[in-house]
């Protein structure tokens, strides 16, 4: 069934430029255009006779017009509704009676449909999927139908959470200006009012092949890709009216801003406090690895500085740590969060929290932090190289993020350069109170 990845996850981002040992190359792509501009890229494995086949348009819900929040995937759903040659709910059942799987998600900065699938079935899944990129029908029965369904998402996932809702109002708070303080799946009033003629003008302007990324890994050679995909997407014309991607910028970040949140289902309080952060892609991207890096001795495992501290030293917490999504289009957030011990509070982990930060703008890290940090995200990144599902999610990933095969062919380079200073001064530039939010969720308050 269609999905929802509501933020890219931070795991993903840690992964898209992380490899065995530098000077190696991570997935060795073969990379190539169609003449309608659609860019292909495949990667071959050869471990078993399976392919997975990966569309990601260049299109998310931060591209979405004013008032129309959740189009993006209102429309992924919408996608699964046939075309003149596929009616309406047979594209999964079609993959699923030749023995695959489908799915298809929607972020903030992209959306993308996969099939996973034996190599001699890729033709099949190519054709459908070049179909449905200009061909979608859609009845009226069908939309109203798919936006209840998304409506009862919402609110399971969103309205019936307390600490969903708390993200939701941390991101409305974090941004002021840039649409990523919107939810990827919109605000229920909003999407109530969507319509078969919003689905389809959406589809109109952004769906087309030169606003789209084919990427194809497995059992098969970029010659057999290439032959494809000439013959199912290179038909499709590329749409000339198409502009470049132009979001409103977000300002300086000048004051620290705090969100306090009771809810009557909280039984066990939480914090957390996010950052303003450049990524690979906008802002000051010479700190972005040195974040990554950072995330890891700060609040990455047992070992890091915010477990050992909270958890193990001072016992005013359960559980502490950190994450930050290094691929964004535009500027990202660097997180920390921690959950008190039972019948603690909150004002005994916030102070553990800032001594740990003081220390470290003061001190800097050690060569030890700095050099497990880096050993683990290499050896993370050597499972996900043989991990025949990471290569498209990584890749696509990175691709509709601003980045580009080279970034993530050289990023082994990269982390292995990054210093002990070049981690305190993206710390010093990042760690700043005035670019924070700090969000506390509690139980109701009686009265």
């Amino acid at each position: 069934m269609p999905g929802i990845r509501c933020s890219l996850l931070p795991a993903l981002s840690i992964l898209v430029g992380l490899a065995a040992p530098a000077g190696a190359a991570v997935f060795e792509p073969t990379a190539f255009e169609l003449d309608n501009g659609m860019q292909v890229v495949v990667v071959e494995n050869h471990r078993a006779p399976v392919v997975i086949h990966t569309v990601w348009y260049r299109i998310g819900a931060a591209d979405e017009p004013p008032g129309k929040s959740g189009i993006a995937h209102f429309l992924e759903h919408l996608m699964f509704k046939g075309t003149e040659d596929i009616a309406a709910g047979e594209f999964s059942r079609i993959v699923a009676r030749n023995g695959g799987r489908d799915n298809a998600f929607t972020s903030y900065d992209y959306t993308g449909y996969i099939q996973t699938i034996a190599r001699d079935n890729l033709e099949l899944v190519m054709r459908m999927e070049a179909d449905r990129m200009t061909n979608l029908r859609l009845a009226e029965p069908d939309v109203l139908t798919e936006r209840d369904v998304i409506l009862e998402e919402r609110r399971q996932r969103t309205d019936n959470s307390p600490g969903a809702k708390l993200g939701e109002m941390v991101l409305a708070t974090q941004y002021l200006a840039h649409p990523y303080r919107i939810p990827v799946i919109g605000w229920a009033h909003e999407i109530a009012e969507l319509s078969r003629e919003d689905a389809l003008a959406f589809y109109k302007r952004f769906y087309a092949p030169n606003n789209a990324i084919l990427v194809v890994v497995g059992d098969v050679t970029p010659e057999e890709v290439r032959g494809l995909a000439e013959t199912y997407y290179g038909v499709h014309e590329r749409n000339p009216d198409l502009k470049p991607r132009k979001r409103p910028q977000e300002p300086p970040q000048i004051a620290a801003r705090r969100v306090t949140y009771h809810d009557s289902q909280v039984r066990e309080p939480s914090w957390r406090r996010s950052y303003l952060a450049p990524s690979r892609a906008s802002g000051e991207t010479r700190h972005a690895v040195p974040l990554q890096v950072l995330s890891e001795i700060l609040g990455g495992g047992s070992v890091s500085r915010l477990y050992q501290k909270l958890v193990v030293e001072e016992r005013v917490a359960s559980a502490a740590g950190s994450y930050y999504d290094a691929v964004a289009l535009d500027l990202s957030t660097f997180t920390i969060y921690a959950a008190p011990v039972p019948g603690g509070g909150l004002a005994a982990v916030e102070e553990a929290v800032d001594l740990v930060l003081v220390n470290l703008l003061a001190s800097g890290v050690t060569e030890t932090e700095l050099t497990r940090a880096k050993d683990g995200l290499m050896a993370a990144a050597v499972y996900a190289r043989d991990d025949l599902n990471q290569a498209p999610r990584i890749i696509g990933n990175a691709l509709t993020g601003g980045l580009t095969i080279a970034d993530i062919e050289d990023w082994p380079d990269e982390v292995a350069a990054v210093t002990a200073a070049d981690v305190l001064a993206a710390a010093k530039a990042v760690l700043d109170e005035r670019r924070s939010v700090t969000a506390e969720l509690l139980p109701e308050q009686e009265g």
